[in-house]
């Protein structure tokens, strides 16, 4: 492909950014428009080595935040690469539903099928679906693709989707999907380059952020996963609670609150930040003195190993582990204090390793081979573009 690739990933309140090479899907520009819901947006792209190319500030105006991030994004790319300089762009699709399980190009037909998806994923769907359509107003001619992040789970089997809730809702989409997906396929890619017998195995794959799941891999394919329906469900989180009985969102409700508030509660203030009340940053959290801090430390490390358990017996067995994502890829003490948890399995680390976040933490005696990947959700969107658009060429 002639020309580059811009990757989009937008959040409640940011928009990450990375430049391809269209040809060779080389990494030229990795960066991020940060603060988009205050007064004053920045913006920071830096190149392959890390150097600062170009940083941005800007006074935010009464149009959708993400039009006057595009249109700062645009600039630099035009600058950077020549107004033809960008050749299509590919998004990441927080949910694809049960019908979009590839990659697939953006047109007006798929924008309104997503657009109906909403429902489903009120929180994310509409921040991933407007800079599609603020891109598609600014370059009407740019290709765009849209890559889904349930797309990689739609191998579980019918079981690992069901809820025990009547038929009809199963027929409306009410049903276990999964998220996470980019980061899970670039982890089971990067498996088999530099495990490849563990990558024909049974790994659970723990993608460990803000946000947070566990994946079940069985020969790099996902057969069970910790999310379902929702972002929500599964492990405790930054600032989401995980697996709740459902009895608590009846509970609140009886008690007056409104659907709105439970929502922004379950979405924005319970995870670690509801349960310690000091953060949901791990990193402030191990460096607090705060008892309630380091019961909230417990608790998701507790919940990992817990869950982990229910995807061991999916698997039939366990033959690795991988970290990824922030705190999964940075943080020791966590990686530590799970892998601890999980001891019975003959889990055992090498402390030196872990310690300095090394490929492979795991001790020579250990039953379990555990490893640290680094995730890139973004080369994965950018190959997906590559690939969707060459498709659409050939036809």
């Amino acid at each position: 492909m002639k020309g580059s690739i811009l990757t989009l990933n937008a959040g409640s309140s940011s928009l990450k950014f990375a430049v391809f090479d269209g040809a060779t899907l080389k990494d030229m520009v990795r960066g991020e428009v940060e603060n988009l819901d205050e007064a004053a947006p920045h913006m920071i792209a830096r190149d392959a080595a890390g150097a600062v190319l170009t940083e941005r500030r800007w006074k935010a105006t009464a149009g959708h935040p993400f039009g006057d991030a595009l249109d700062n994004l645009l600039a630099f790319a035009d600058a950077r690469l020549g107004r033809n300089g960008l050749a299509a762009a590919g998004h990441r699709v927080v949910d694809g539903g049960a019908d979009h399980i590839v990659p697939e190009p953006v047109t007006p037909a798929l924008i309104a099928a997503l657009g109906a998806l909403t429902p489903l994923d009120p929180l994310h769907m509409p921040l991933n679906l407007a800079p599609i359509r603020a891109l598609a107003a600014a370059r009407p001619a740019l290709a765009q693709v849209a890559c889904f992040d349930t797309a990689f789970h739609h191998t579980m089997p019918l079981v690992a989707t069901q809820f025990a809730l009547p038929q009809e809702l199963a027929a409306q989409g009410v049903r276990r999907y999964g998220f996470h997906g980019l980061s899970y396929e670039y982890i089971a890619g990067c498996l088999k380059q530099q495990s490849p017998q563990l990558a024909c195995g049974r790994v659970i794959a723990a993608h460990l952020g803000a946000g947070a799941s566990l994946c079940a891999l069985q020969g790099g394919v996902s057969i069970e996963t910790t999310t379902g329906f929702s972002a929500l469900d599964g492990l405790v989180m930054a600032t989401r609670c995980g697996s709740l009985d459902p009895g608590v969102i009846l509970y609140l409700g009886r008690q007056g609150r409104s659907f709105a508030d439970i929502e922004d509660m379950l979405y924005r203030r319970s995870g670690l930040l509801g349960a310690s009340g000091v953060s949901g940053d791990v990193r402030v959290l191990l460096a607090s003195d705060d008892p309630h801090a380091k019961q909230a430390i417990e608790l998701f490390t507790y919940r990992i190993a817990c869950q982990a358990g229910a995807l061991i017996s999916a698997l039939g067995g366990l033959d690795g582990l991988v970290f990824t994502a922030g705190i999964g890829e940075h943080s020791a003490p966590i990686r530590a204090a799970v892998c601890a948890r999980l001891g019975w399995l003959g889990v055992r680390l090498n402390s030196a390793a872990n310690a300095a976040n090394s490929a492979c933490i795991s001790a020579p005696d250990s039953k379990v081979e555990v490893r640290v990947i680094v995730t890139d959700e973004e080369a994965v969107i950018a190959h997906h573009t590559q690939a969707t658009i060459h498709r659409a060429a050939a036809f």
